[in-house]
């Protein structure tokens, strides 16, 4: 028993966070996209980019290849310290329904202001964020690498009940 428990810590350890996305999605209003972006480039400290329609909706206004969203993508130490500073603004709680079966995290944030540190700025206004986070496992790279590119096993994917675990264990989350 104590050996598979042993197996089990060294499996929860070995994973790492690949990467975090802050996405801040707005609408057709351009200059309000613009307060998006420099609010991303203001928590995250790395420039965001623009993201377009895929497809014209005409019951909200868009129409397809317009710009609508901003987005930046978090690797490393800014990627666990802003994840840190995230998950203080919903209180260190998260729904099991957040996890999904490939090691992914996603949860949104109401209000920018929630984050710790973060000041009103009433030249930016207040928006709402989602914040994705990809866990993954040693020997991940062999499925992206461009040179002898291979599947992987059943073994070297992150499963919801060990991401559960990493984020209690290396962030004190609840999950509710």
């Amino acid at each position: 028993m104590s050996e598979e428990t042993t197996l089990q810590d060294k499996l929860i350890e070995s994973i790492r966070i690949e990467k975090v996305v802050v996405h801040i999605s707005v609408g057709s209003d351009w200059e309000r996209l613009q307060k998006a972006v420099k609010l991303l480039e203001y928590l995250t400290g790395q420039k965001p980019v623009i993201r377009r329609a895929k497809k014209t909706i005409k019951a909200f206004g868009i129409s397809r290849k317009q710009p609508i969203s901003t987005m930046v993508t978090l690797r490393g130490e800014r990627a666990v310290e802003f994840l840190k500073r995230a998950l203080q603004a919903v209180d260190m709680k998260l729904k099991s329904s957040s996890f999904d079966e490939l090691g992914n995290i996603s949860f949104g944030i109401k209000e920018h202001l929630m984050i710790p540190g973060v000041k009103y700025d009433p030249n930016i206004g207040v928006f709402g964020m989602d914040v994705n986070v990809h866990l993954v496992k040693p020997g991940y790279r062999v499925k992206l690498r461009r040179y002898r590119r291979s599947k992987l096993g059943k073994k070297n994917l992150v499963t919801k009940d060990e991401a559960i675990e990493f984020m209690r264990r290396r962030f004190n989350v609840e999950v509710v």
